[in-house]
């Protein structure tokens, strides 16, 4: 399961990446967590970032604490799963990263956070969807959830799970509304293993409170005591 992931690049690098107007709200975010506000495109609007909560709510569920258990979504039963069925169809999205934490086991207590870029440290995007209803005050909400797929090879060595990471000429296509789910489901494939690189980052990440620089920064990992490098 991907439950954290990172933004650190200015607003001017992501417009240039991405051709999209970015609004003035955009700030950095070095630990990105379920139910907050994040960056997306969506296909519907991908001439500018729009800003949804991440944990999907289905369109036909008014239950808002659906959302985390929503915050993924396995691309292998996409076209199967009542919950991302007509998302795939009419509501895809481009979740835009430059990076992302998983944790890997030591001993039967110990997690490790790791975190994976690509090789060449640019801005990417994962493959998402995402949704909208009106709640019982009248507000329209706007919900998304991130695409996995098989861990490749790097990642395989801490989690056997891995989110869909695009090409760019494979984010023009996810956001393609006239391709068939078919053809959209051929793009979820896991990014080649040459491509991205991970390194040991602080427990402090663990805690969803913390979003600052030194998160990123490479710490050894825990000893074989469990003993950590921390800093704040």
């Amino acid at each position: 399961m991907s439950e954290r992931y990172t933004i650190t690049a200015k607003a001017e690098e992501i417009k240039k990446r991405f051709d999209v107007a970015v609004p003035s709200s955009y700030s950095s975010r070095y630990n990105a967590a379920p139910t907050q506000i994040l960056p997306i495109i969506t296909n519907e609007s991908p001439e500018g970032l729009s800003f949804f909560y991440w944990g999907l709510i289905p369109s036909w569920s008014k239950n808002n604490s659906i959302s985390q258990k929503l915050i993924n979504a396995r691309g292998e039963t996409l076209g199967e799963k009542a919950s991302f069925k007509t998302a795939l169809k009419h509501r895809r999205c481009l979740v835009i990263a430059d990076g992302f934490y998983e944790w890997k086991a030591i001993g039967k207590k110990t997690k490790v956070p790791y975190r994976i870029k690509l090789v060449n440290d640019e801005l990417f995007s994962f493959a998402g969807l995402w949704e909208e209803f009106e709640d019982d005050q009248g507000e329209m909400m706007h919900t998304f959830t991130i695409v996995t797929t098989e861990a490749n090879q790097t990642i395989s060595q801490i989690h056997d799970r891995m989110p869909v990471i695009f090409k760019k000429d494979q984010e023009k296509l996810w956001l393609d509304d006239s391709l068939t789910a078919e053809e959209h489901l051929e793009l979820l494939k896991p990014v080649s293993s040459d491509l991205v690189k991970m390194y040991s980052v602080s427990p402090q990440v663990n805690n969803v409170r913390n979003d600052y620089a030194d998160l990123i920064r490479h710490t050894p990992p825990a000893d074989q005591f469990g003993n950590y490098t921390l800093f704040n």
